[in-house]
C-alpha cells in the first residue's frame, strides 16, 4: 500500500496528480490538502505513515521554501517532491538543498510525473536533466570526502548495508528501525552526496575507500 499526500491548492492540478498516482499504484491511499495549514494538520494530527508528499511551493500559507521547510521539520522521514510552475535551475537546485527529494515541473506530462514519483519512492533523488546540468556547471558539488563527512552515523550504517546489496526491508530489520526511516536515510544520503541513485552512492563510497 502506497500512501501519498498531495498538497496543492489548485483543484484541477490536484486532481491531475491524483490521477497519476492512481494509474501508478494499484494499492494506494491518497490524502489531499489545499493549504500548508491543512497539510501540516494532516501530517501532525494523524499517523498516516506516508511514503511521499507532493508539495506545490506556491499555496496558501507558504512563501518561497517555507512550506517545504515546515513539512520537512514536521515529518523528516517522509520524502517530499516539490511540484511547481517555477522551474528555473536555481529553484530546482535550492529545493533539493532545502530538503526536497525531488522536483517535478508542472509542465511535465503524465508519464514524466509518474517517472519522478516512482524514482523518489524507490529512494532516488529526482531532478530534471536541465537542473542537473546547471548544478554541475555552477560547480555546487563539494569534494567527495567532504560530502561523505556530512553523513550522520545512522546514514553511514544504512549506506554500508546498501553497499552490501541489502534491501530496505532487510536494512530496517537489521537496524531495528522502520522501513520509512531507511527510505528517509537513503534520500538524505543521495542529497548529501549529490548523486541520483543507490548505485551511484555505493560507487562514491567505494571510490572513497580506494583513496
Amino acid at each position: 500500500m502506497i500512501r501519498v499526500l498531495i498538497a496543492e491548492d489548485h483543484p484541477l492540478f490536484r486532481a491531475a496528480l491524483r490521477h497519476v498516482i492512481e494509474g501508478l499504484f494499484a494499492e494506494r491511499q491518497i490524502f489531499e490538502a489545499g493549504s500548508l495549514d491543512e497539510a501540516l494538520a494532516l501530517v501532525t494530527g494523524r499517523d498516516l505513515d506516508l511514503d511521499v508528499i507532493m508539495l506545490d511551493l506556491r499555496m496558501p500559507g507558504s512563501e518561497g521554501f517555507s512550506g517545504l521547510i515546515a513539512l520537512r521539520s514536521a515529518v523528516p522521514d517522509v520524502p517530499i517532491i516539490v511540484v511547481s510552475a517555477s522551474s528555473s535551475p536555481e529553484i530546482m537546485r535550492d529545493a533539493i538543498v532545502y530538503g526536497a527529494a525531488g522536483f517535478i515541473p508542472k509542465s511535465f506530462c503524465k508519464d514524466e510525473i509518474a517517472d519522478g514519483v516512482r524514482r523518489v519512492i524507490n529512494s532516488e533523488v529526482f531532478l530534471p536533466a536541465d537542473a542537473t546540468d546547471a548544478s554541475e556547471r555552477a560547480d555546487w558539488r563539494a569534494p567527495l570526502r567532504d560530502r561523505m563527512a556530512t553523513l550522520t552515523q545512522g546514514e553511514l550504517r544504512v549506506l554500508q548495508l546498501v553497499a552490501c546489496g541489502k534491501s530496505n526491508k532487510i536494512i530496517a530489520y537489521e537496524l531495528g528501525i522502520k522501513e520509512s526511516t531507511v527510505k528517509a536515510h537513503i534520500t538524505s544520503i543521495l542529497r548529501k552526496l549529490r548523486v541520483h541513485s543507490r548505485t551511484q552512492a555505493v560507487i562514491a563510497a567505494r571510490e572513497l575507500d580506494a583513496t
